[in-house]
């Protein structure tokens, strides 16, 4: 039975739902914010894998996507979306023949950080007549993948540049490690020198004749800084359209709207209660998930199916079989547990999109 036009009371627990008024505003906040700063949005799906939030965002002014895996560009191309960047090195023949295949179909760009990637890649793209877009990594202080900034950025440029098969098109890099936050009085500091040491190599680049368009960067949690400093082009900014515990205090003023609704499935005592929803459903580990419309609480505690929740106080009018909603704590985390997000408005559902993104891991 279809469960569009229902009450959100009568869906059946635990249960993955976005306010869809608040989805929209958020997207509507976030496509203005970078407008206004004056720069490309390239909203990363790696969070909500649901290729119809996608182009949500894309009709709001967004330029296209970015992806964490050639798996999830996979489905948002056959879902329709003709710009993607693929913010992750692509190795191995396997996933090259593939990525190859796929620029047949769409406008894909990738990440590179290694020489012998770079050619491996060109040698496959001029083997099926097509071209691959490439974005240089940079590591600007993630210590995560990139090459180093200044010289090396630009040798490694250099080399995309010269490689048939390939297009060069510039840099990008991610200042994750300053998501931090907010209240930290190193954050924007760091946002900044970070930033600075990708647009400097930007600069290093074009000094020495390469054609860098796209300067590419930020996320959720820099988005209020990075979007401001020269140079950058485009922000990739994604986890803010749904929000969370996380991102908030990370800084992000959009309105959370995920949530995961569960059902009191046990009272043993008076103080304590036990959901439906462990950490197969609503993980604590990347962010403590928040329980709205409960008295004051002491701690929450995730099992695999059980969540446990302590009061700060007795209370015997909770009673078991009631249902609560809970504020995610990292959307990350959360949305690929499930197979299906429900769309809901004015508490009736409206849409189920199937999480198509979801187990796309190569």
């Amino acid at each position: 039975m279809s469960e569009i036009g229902i009450k959100k009371s009568e869906l059946d627990t635990p249960v993955l739902w976005v306010d869809l008024d608040l989805l929209e505003s958020n997207i509507a906040a976030l496509a203005k914010h970078f407008k206004n700063a004056g720069i490309q949005w390239r909203p990363h799906t790696k969070g909500n894998k649901v290729p119809a939030i996608a182009h949500m965002a894309i009709n709001a002014g967004a330029i296209g996507v970015t992806c964490a895996k050639l798996g999830e560009a996979e489905v948002m191309a056959a879902a329709g979306i003709k710009d993607i960047l693929i913010a992750n090195e692509i190795v191995g023949q396997q996933k090259i023949a593939r990525l190859v295949n796929l620029c047949r179909r769409t406008d894909v760009k990738v990440a590179v950080d290694s020489a012998e990637n770079a050619v491996e890649m060109g040698a496959a793209a001029l083997d099926k007549g097509v071209e691959v877009g490439v974005l240089v990594e940079l590591d600007t202080g993630m210590h995560r993948s990139g090459v180093q900034p200044g010289a090396p950025a630009v040798a490694l440029s250099r080399l995309v540049h010269q490689t048939p098969g390939l297009r060069y098109l510039g840099l990008m890099a991610w200042e994750g490690h300053a998501s931090v936050d907010e209240s930290l009085p190193w954050k924007h500091a760091e946002i900044e020198k970070s930033v600075n040491l990708l647009t400097d190599s930007v600069a290093m680049c074009r000094e020495a004749g390469l054609p860098v368009s796209i300067v590419s960067g930020g996320g959720s949690g820099t988005y209020l800084v990075t979007p401001f400093i020269a140079g950058v082009t485009e922000i990739q900014a994604g986890g803010a359209i749904f929000s969370d515990v996380s991102y908030h205090q990370w800084g992000v003023k959009s309105e959370p709207c995920l949530f995961v609704r569960a059902r009191v499935t046990s009272r043993p005592t008076s103080d304590r209660l036990i959901f439906d929803s462990g950490f197969k459903t609503l993980p604590d580990w990347a962010g403590k998930p928040k329980p709205l419309g409960l008295p004051r609480i002491t701690s929450i505690g995730m099992s695999a199916e059980h969540c446990t929740v302590i009061l700060e106080a007795p209370n015997d009018t909770i009673k078991v079989g009631d249902t609560y909603d809970f504020m995610i704590g990292y959307g990350d985390a959360t949305v690929f547990l499930h197979d299906q997000m429900y769309g809901i408005r004015n508490n009736i559902v409206e849409v189920v999109w199937d999480i198509q993104g979801r187990g796309k891991l190569r």
